[in-house]
């Protein structure tokens, strides 16, 4: 081999051993990231649409942002987006269980809309919260308790006993609580897709802040 061509050779196999390298790099920070992702406390956001994100992108729900807010603040927490669009009291108690595998510190519980708008009785979905709740504190989770609010489709008397629930719930056992969780969103065209309900992206940054000023007491910084 003349000289040139052993320096080409040396040049190749250098190129090789730096793309090796590089790779490598790539590869475990990936990996340092996920196990501090893993070992974060887990704050579990359970609810429905409105915690799912109907409508939006990923980063647009209220947990995503979320998220960014605590990294931005110094919090290290890992968000996990627990909400299941459609679902009800009922099917948050079914489905409570597999998360909380997740050894959640905080649950944000925000469920009962989907109730109250098909007139399910309010007696069911207190109890279906409660024991969501005890659920939660058997597996030592704090729980911040979402209100929730109502059009008056099925009569005043059904739409004040339906906030309610949440007050009395909150107060007998001693949890935080949102007084509305679609403060500032529900109804208004600029922040609502056209249903007047479901929050846009723009409208989740709204509810985000909403969450976090209310869970920050709840917080520990890292």
């Amino acid at each position: 081999m003349n000289r040139m061509n052993h320096v080409r050779y040396c040049c190749r196999i250098c190129f090789k051993l730096l793309v090796f390298f590089f790779a490598i790099g790539i590869l475990m920070s990936a990996d340092i990231d996920e196990i501090n992702a893993e070992s974060q406390p887990v704050i579990l956001a359970f609810g429905d649409s409105l915690t799912a994100g109907f409508g939006v992108t990923e980063k647009e729900n209220y947990p995503s942002r979320l998220q960014a807010l605590l990294k931005a603040e110094g919090f290290s927490y890992r968000v996990v987006n627990g909400g299941v669009s459609g679902d009800t009291t009922a099917g948050g108690l079914r489905r409570i269980h597999w998360l909380l595998t997740l050894n959640p510190e905080i649950v944000i519980l925000e469920l009962g809309a989907n109730d109250g708008l098909r007139g399910l009785a309010l007696e069911e979905m207190r109890s279906n919260l409660v024991e969501i709740i005890a659920f939660c504190k058997k597996k030592n989770a704090r729980i911040l308790l979402a209100g929730m609010k109502i059009p008056p489709n099925y009569g005043e008397e059904y739409t004040k006993g339906f906030e309610d629930v949440f007050v009395s719930i909150a107060e007998e056992y001693e949890l935080p609580l949102i007084p509305f969780f679609l403060e500032g969103v529900a109804a208004k065209e600029e922040w609502t897709r056209p249903d007047g309900i479901h929050p846009t992206g723009d409208g989740y940054k709204v509810v985000a802040e909403t969450v976090w000023k209310n869970l920050q007491p709840l917080l520990a910084k890292k």
